[in-house]
């Protein structure tokens, strides 16, 4: 694996990066800054501050030559915060086991931080203000601009973290280089799949997808809304959805098929077979697992529950149909401060 590591000034990317390396053996590399060092990472004197030290570091003058070492070593753990613009990144997505993790943090704690930095130097810091209009030039600069970078990350951290021992803490609980995140597992596959089937849903409730599986491969796929040739829930067709009901009432008068019913119906049960999987999105409803049963599906992965899940779980128990929930390692933005819980004690 391989991890890229990109964010504004303070934000906390090299200490994700000394997390990597401290906590799961991962090796540092640089790449030469092919521009000037950005005014943000001056003091009010234009003086640069050097961020902290680093130590068993790789270097490389251009991104070839790292990418020819990474590549030649595939097996060894990197990470790297030589995220300089966007043809560096670019280059490095080219390797399919490359991740980018961006990483941010509120202006005001960012300068904080930079202050005690600037403090460590004995140079005199930028004020807020100059920090703030040097942060949106670092942000929106045509050639390196941070924010064109920042949009292209897999995972996105919010650090408004106190302490190395807090950011490493919630870091733990992402499962940061998880292999899963270079390659999916079969459950991630899958569900991923289901996921993606449900954005075909024209339900005005909920979006739900469904994928069915026999021996790791796709039978039939489904997603909700009304049956072919009605007009689609999303256009009026069915008055229970495009009414104010509430959840789990007026079931008889909608005319919505479940993605778990699309599915089963596009299989059939000859299809179907034994020992095959259903992944669903959400927790099936209990209609749908009694026919879920009745055409002899193994087992039941879900993402997300639903208000019915003790109902549909003690019919699948009574069957022998094992239900499982899966929730695949968390990405896109993560505010990791939601991530750790304060110490009772404290």
């Amino acid at each position: 694996m391989f991890v890229g590591v990109c964010g504004g000034l303070c934000a906390g990317k090299n200490s994700v990066a000394t997390y990597l390396v401290e906590k799961h053996n991962f090796t540092e590399i640089t790449l030469t800054r092919p521009a000037s060092t950005p005014a943000i990472e001056k003091s009010a004197s234009d003086a640069t501050i050097p961020p902290p030290t680093l130590y068993n570091v790789i270097h490389f003058n251009d991104v070839s030559a790292l990418l020819d070492y990474v590549t030649l070593h595939w097996q060894t753990n990197f990470v790297t915060t030589s995220i300089w613009d966007e043809p560096v990144l670019t280059e490095l997505q080219r390797r399919p086991f490359f991740i980018l993790v961006s990483v941010d943090a509120p202006i005001s704690t960012r300068w904080q931080r930079f202050r005690d930095r600037c403090a460590v130097a004995r140079k005199t810091p930028p004020t807020l203000e100059q920090f703030v209009l040097r942060n949106d030039e670092h942000l929106y600069d045509a050639r390196a601009g941070l924010a064109a970078l920042q949009s292209r990350a897999q995972i996105r951290l919010l650090n408004a973290s106190t302490s190395l021992p807090e950011l490493y803490k919630a870091l733990d609980a992402i499962d940061l280089p998880d292999p899963a995140r270079i390659r999916p597992t079969w459950d991630m596959y899958f569900m991923t799949l289901a996921s993606l089937a449900a954005r075909r849903s024209n339900c005005m409730r909920r979006p739900v997808g469904c994928v069915v599986v026999r021996e790791k491969r796709v039978i039939s796929t489904g997603y909700n809304g009304t049956p072919r040739s009605v007009t689609n829930c999303n256009e009026g067709g069915c008055p229970r959805c495009n009414s104010n009901a509430a959840g789990g009432a007026g079931l008889n008068t909608c005319l919505c098929l479940h993605a778990e019913e699309n599915a089963l119906l596009e299989a059939g049960r000859d299809r179907i077979g034994g020992g095959a999987v259903l992944y669903c999105d959400t927790c099936p409803c209990l209609t749908c697992s009694v026919k879920i049963i009745q055409v002899g599906i193994s087992e039941v992965v879900y993402s997300k529950g639903y208000h019915m899940d003790s109902a549909s779980a003690a019919m699948f128990k009574e069957a022998g149909v094992k239900l499982r929930q899966f929730s695949p390692p968390p990405e896109g933005l993560i505010n990791l401060s939601n991530l750790v819980m304060p110490d009772a004690t404290e």
